[in-house]
Parts: C-alpha cells; sequence; structure tokens
C-alpha cells in the first residue's frame, strides 16, 4: 500500500496561503502541513496543520514527503531551498491547476506558478522561481533561479531577468531586454531598456535610482 503523500510548506503566511491552496489544485497530495516559526503561537492557518518550527523539518525527510519554501523574499528563499538541498530533501515545484506552462518550456525545482499564470514556449525557469497570479511569461525567456515575477506582471518574448531579481506587481518589460541579478523594480515599472545587476528602479519608463548593496 503507497502511503499518503505529504506536502510540507515552510512559512505560513500569505503566500504559504497561496502556495498551499495551488498545492490542493493539483490534486496530488493528500495532507498539506506548515512549519512556520510562529508555531508557538498558532496551530493552523486556513484548514492546514501548523506542525512545528522551519528547524523541525529534519523530522519529515523520511516517508512519502516533499517540501516547498513558502518565502517571498528571494534571499531568504534561496537560503532554505539550498539548505533543503543539502539535506537531501525531495523539494516540490507547484502549478496551479489553472496556470498554463507550455510542452517546451521548463520549470526549475521549488518554483511555483499561481492560479492563472502563462509560461509560453522555450521559456527557462529556474531553482525557487516565483510566478505570481495571473502573470505572464512569453516565448524564449530566461528567469535565473529565485525570481520573483509579482502578481499581473507582463514579460515579453526574449527577456532574461537574473538571479534573485523581483519585479513589482502590474510590471511590464519588452521584448529582447535584459534585467541583472539582485535588482528591484517597483510596481507598475515600464522597463524598456536593460538594467544593471543591484539596481533600484521604478517609473514610466523604469529608471534607476539607486544602486542596491550586493
Amino acid at each position: 500500500m503507497v502511503a499518503d503523500k505529504l506536502l510540507i510548506i515552510i512559512g505560513a503566511g500569505g503566500h504559504g496561503k497561496v502556495a498551499a491552496e495551488c498545492a490542493e489544485s493539483m490534486g496530488i497530495y493528500q495532507k498539506i502541513v506548515f512549519l512556520d516559526a510562529g508555531a508557538s503561537e498558532r496551530t493552523s492557518v486556513g484548514p492546514w496543520d501548523i506542525v512545528g518550527m522551519p528547524e523541525d523539518f529534519e523530522r519529515y525527510l523520511s516517508g512519502n514527503s516533499e517540501f516547498f519554501v513558502a518565502i517571498g523574499d528571494n534571499q531568504a528563499r534561496a537560503k532554505w531551498l539550498t539548505g533543503l538541498d543539502e539535506c537531501k530533501a525531495p523539494i516540490a515545484s507547484l502549478i496551479h491547476a489553472s496556470a498554463t506552462i507550455s510542452d517546451y518550456s521548463t520549470l526549475g525545482v521549488g518554483s511555483l506558478l499561481c492560479a492563472h499564470a502563462v509560461v509560453n514556449p522555450f521559456t527557462s525557469i529556474g531553482l525557487g522561481c516565483i510566478v505570481n497570479t495571473s502573470a505572464s511569461i512569453d516565448h524564449d525567456c530566461v528567469l535565473d533561479n529565485f525570481v520573483h515575477i509579482a502578481p499581473g506582471c507582463h514579460i515579453a518574448g526574449t527577456v532574461k531577468v537574473g538571479e534573485k531579481s523581483f519585479i513589482g506587481i502590474g510590471s511590464s518589460v519588452v521584448q529582447s531586454v535584459n534585467i541583472g541579478k539582485n535588482c528591484v523594480l517597483g510596481a507598475g515599472s515600464v522597463v524598456v531598456g536593460d538594467i544593471k545587476d543591484n539596481s533600484l528602479g521604478y517609473g514610466v519608463p523604469a529608471k534607476i535610482i539607486k544602486t542596491l548593496e550586493k
């Protein structure tokens, strides 16, 4: 008899709720639980139990279980996913039932496609990425590891987004633009040209405001 498939989500905040509902929509997990730093203060979030602190993950390394890191901050998510990988923990990728990803595109381990997200052909999405609600990534794009594309963003074809960069809610990126690593682009930005590494920018068109610390 095959054991029930268990998903352990690290982080029971708002993003964790989205990840859990996404996982539930997939219909492959018989049970979904959380590990959260607030475990001493609450025992559940919605219909899902909080069963311990994030540091308790080693209890669940055996058996028919998978892990997902539901932390929106790119740096923190990268740290947790790297640690889980070093412990040889099985890490899930989650695709909401209403999301669409081309058969000709790839999705890295630990990544999330939220409700109504669309990924078009020949796009590569790295490890631990988030393509949030109703965001679209067009053809031949590359999202490096630990990128976060916020809700309602639209990324045109042949765009590259560097590692750990964040594209704010409702932003648009025109075709063939290269966005460097560790960048932050504010809500509603319209990106019409290349963005250097470690840049903070926003506006229509997006302008660089300052260089961020590495």
